[in-house]
C-alpha cells in the first residue's frame, strides 16, 4: 500500500520528541520504539511512531502465526505490534495455566495511518491515504504542544509475587530437574505487581527510559493496555534475505568508577558461570536459524561480547544466517519462537518445567514488540525490563528473571533478580 510521505527539519530534536510523545497520548492506539541512538550495527532510524489504526489483528494463540502470515502478506504494508511469549502454544503442545492478572491479548498488530520515522536532525511522515492531506497541520499541532515538567511521582506499593524463601526453593526444584537431565538451563521468571493503583504511563515511560537509555526501548498503548520497555535486547531482525539475532545472557552491575567498571567487565568477561549461560543460548539459536537458512550461511558473528548500558554491563553474542527465499517473514518468526535467551534448553521440556514452576503467565513480558515493513524486512525486541499496565483493571505488573544452571548459586540468583528490577522499582515506588 502507498504511503504519501514528507520530510522536515527539527532543529530542537530532544524537545520535538517529548512534543510528539505528548501529541499522541490522546489517541487509541499507537507505539513508539526508541535506539536512545545506542551505538549499534543494525538499525534503520533513531526513533519511530506509529499511530492510529486503518487495520487490526487482535487474538490468542490458536492458528495466531497463521493468521499473522496471512495478514502480512495481504497488507504489504508497515505492520506494528506485539508476540505474548503464550504463543508457543501455537507452536508446540503447551499451555498457559497460570494466573493471567493482566488480560492482554496473545498477539496484536496494527497497520498504521500515521507513521512518523525520526533519523538524525529529520523527521519523515509517511500517512496513509486516508490522512494524506493531515501531514501539515499535525505538524504544526505537535510543534505547539506545551512540554510540561514531568509531574512528581505518587508513590506505588509494589509486592513480590514469589518471597524469597520460596525463589530459593525453587531455583532448587530447577536443578533438580537439571540434575534429571529434563533440561540444563531454564530462564525462571517471578513477577512484582501493584493492584488498585494509577499511574500516568507517559511519565512512568519517560522516567524509565532516562535510567536505562536501552536501545529497543518501546512505548506502547492500545486502549486500557499499556507496555513501557526499557529493553536492552533484540529478538530477531531481518534485512532482506540476512537475519540478525542477538541473544543477551549474562550480567553485572555497573562501578561506581571506571576503575571498577573495568574490573567488573573483566569478572564478567571470565566468569565460567555467566560464559557457559551465554554458550548454551548460542546453541539453541543457532540451532533455530539452521532451520531455515541456507546451507552453511548460519554464522556467530560476536561472542560473549561485553555491552555497557547505564545501569548493568551484559554479554551478548551477535548470530547471523541467510534465509532461504521460500520463507515467509512470519514463519521465519515462528520457527524461532520464542527466543531462547527467555526460556532455555532444550526449549520444550523447559518450557514444560517453567509453567511447572512460574506462578504468573507471562503474557507479553519475555514476548516481543516491533514491526514489518512493506518489503518483508523485520525488527523485533525482547520485551525485558519492562512494566505492564491494565488501566481498566488499576494493575500494575513487572517481571524479572535469570537463568538458571546446575552451577547457578541460588542466593546469586536472587540477587540478579533485584538488580534488574532496580530501574522499575525506582520509577514506581
Amino acid at each position: 500500500m502507498s504511503r504519501i510521505t514528507k520530510k522536515f527539519s527539527i532543529p530542537n530534536k530532544e524537545q520535538f520528541v517529548q512534543q510528539l510523545l505528548l501529541w499522541s497520548q490522546s489517541l487509541d492506539t499507537f507505539l513508539w520504539l526508541d535506539s536512545n541512538e545506542y551505538p549499534q550495527k543494525y538499525s534503520s532510524f533513531d526513533k519511530v511512531l506509529a499511530v492510529g489504526v486503518v487495520s487490526e489483528l487482535k487474538m490468542d494463540y490458536q492458528n495466531a502465526f497463521n493468521q499473522l502470515d496471512t495478514y502480512q502478506q495481504k497488507t504489504q504494508d508497515y505492520l506494528f505490534g506485539y508476540l505474548s511469549y503464550d504463543l508457543k502454544n501455537d507452536t508446540e503442545d503447551l499451555v498457559s495455566n497460570n494466573k493471567d492478572f493482566l488480560h492482554f491479548p496473545d498477539l496484536y498488530f496494527f497497520q498504521p495511518k500515521k507513521l512518523f520515522f525520526i533519523r538524525g536532525n529529520e523527521i519523515e511522515f509517511q500517512y496513509n491515504e486516508t490522512c494524506k492531506n493531515e501531514i501539515d497541520s499535525d505538524f504544526e499541532q505537535i510543534k505547539r504542544s506545551k512540554v510540561k515538567q514531568l509531574a512528581p511521582k505518587k508513590e506505588v506499593s509494589i509486592s513480590q509475587r514469589i518471597a524469597k524463601e520460596k525463589y530459593l526453593s525453587k531455583i532448587k526444584q530447577v536443578q533438580k530437574h537439571i540434575q534429571r537431565g529434563d533440561t540444563y538451563e531454564v530462564n525462571f521468571c517471578m513477577e512484582y505487581y501493584a493492584e488498585n493503583q494509577k499511574i500516568n504511563p507517559l511519565v512512568v515511560y519517560q522516567n524509565l527510559n532516562a535510567i536505562s537509555k536501552p536501545p529497543f526501548a518501546s512505548f506502547f498503548k492500545n486502549k486500557n493496555q499499556y507496555l513501557l520497555s526499557a529493553s536492552p535486547e533484540r529478538f530477531i531482525r531481518k534485512e532482506g534475505q540476512k537475519v540478525i539475532s542477538q541473544p543477551i545472557k549474562g550480567t553485572a552491575k555497573r562501578g561506581k568508577n571506571k576503575a571498577e567498571d573495568k574490573r567488573l567487565i573483566a569478572q564478567l568477561n571470565n566468569d565460567p558461570k555467566e560464559r557457559s549461560e551465554n554458550i548454551m543460548i548460542v546453541d539453541l539459536v543457532r540451532n533455530d536459524l539452521s532451520k531455515t537458512a541456507t546451507k552453511s550461511s548460519v554464522e556467530v558473528a560476536e561472542f560473549c561480547k561485553v555491552y555497557t548500558f547505564k545501569q548493568v554491563h551484559q554479554l551478548i553474542s551477535t548470530i547471523v544466517s541467510v534465509v532461504k527465499s521460500e520463507v515467509s517473514p512470519v514463519n521465519l518468526i515462528k520457527s524461532m519462537y520464542p527466543m531462547g535467551s527467555m526460556t532455555g534448553a532444550p526449549k520444550i521440556s523447559t518450557m514444560k518445567i517453567i509453567e511447572e514452576l512460574e506462578e504468573t503467565k507471562r503474557g507479553l513480558y519475555s514476548g516481543s514488540i516491533g514491526y514489518f515493513t512493506p518489503n518483508g524486512n523485520f525488527d523485533f525486541n525482547v520485551v525485558i525490563r519492562s512494566i505492564l499496565y491494565n488501566a481498566q483493571k488499576k494493575y500494575i505488573s513487572y517481571m524479572v528473571g535469570g537463568a538458571i544452571t546446575a552451577k547457578s548459586i541460588p542466593e546469586k540468583e536472587y540477587q540478579e533478580c533485584l538488580l534488574k528490577a532496580e530501574a522499575m522499582k525506582n520509577v514506581l515506588s
